[in-house]
């Protein structure tokens, strides 16, 4: 078996409202390994929601190939989990229910393993306590803790994760950022993080994918040399804001053709 996921040749190209094409990704090269955490960042439109949406299988490349364990991904899987910008969750159901939402959808119903499995789950994001709240009784981090929780439901051997804690403020973003590293941890899962900030990339990722600007291509791909496991003092490694200031420069100097 080869990489976990791979994108080879790959380019997406849109039709705008007017008729004309927009090139979002353009010859895009990559290839992961299992249980790796590998972050993507760029300016805004240089097609990182659109690198997920390919690997979902939401979307079918104009051109190249997009390949789950040497198989070409043509639809959605049950190997993949999705956690995106904002928790999307259901007002009117517990969060109990929210979680195994996903069961019921696909398979009409919802059995014991599969809520035993929700509270197990409920316990190691720290919410065994809030099963039958609803989603606005939670904070902010809490609902896209659930969100989490939600993805992993089905214990995905990947996990796609777009811009999972933009909307949270700074304290509540480290805050998530360390229980995502320890529920990685636990149950280690190969991921592909989109985030546009490079502090977060730095402690979540082994590997940091730089894209250019649109239309979108690997501009570098960073290895991340700080050790594991990361913590507080990650944060103020001098290894750790060298690297931070490098590739912001690297991202900054990407300019649109």
């Amino acid at each position: 078996m080869g990489y976990v996921i791979e994108l080879d040749g790959v380019t997406q190209t849109f039709v705008s409202s007017d008729g004309s094409p927009v090139t979002a990704l353009d010859n895009v090269n990559l290839s992961l390994n299992r249980h790796e955490f590998v972050a993507v960042i760029g300016p805004s439109g240089c097609g990182k929601s659109t690198i997920l949406r390919l690997i979902a299988g939401l979307l079918r490349p104009s051109a190249g190939t997009v390949s789950i364990y040497d198989l070409p991904v043509t639809e959605p899987r049950d190997e993949i989990g999705v956690v995106f910008q904002k928790p999307t969750l259901l007002p009117w159901l517990s969060v109990l229910d929210n979680i195994t939402f996903p069961m019921k959808h696909k398979y009409g119903r919802v059995d014991d393993r599969d809520k035993e499995r929700a509270r197990e789950l409920l316990a190691m994001i720290g919410l065994r306590d809030f099963a039958a709240k609803r989603p606005n009784e939670l904070s902010g981090g809490m609902q896209q803790r659930v969100a989490i929780a939600r993805s992993l439901l089905h214990d995905p051997d990947i996990l796609l994760m777009d811009e999972p804690f933009s909307a949270l403020d700074a304290l509540t973003r480290d805050e998530m950022s360390f229980e995502l590293l320890r529920i990685w941890s636990e149950r280690p899962k190969t991921v592909v993080f989109v985030t546009h900030s490079i502090q977060e990339a730095l402690l979540l990722s082994d590997r940091i994918v730089v894209m250019s600007a649109r239309p979108g291509r690997v501009a570098e791909i960073i290895d991340v040399p700080l050790a594991r496991p990361r913590n507080l003092q990650t944060l103020s490694d001098p290894v750790f804001h060298e690297l931070a200031n490098e590739i912001r420069v690297k991202v900054f100097s990407r300019k649109p053709e």
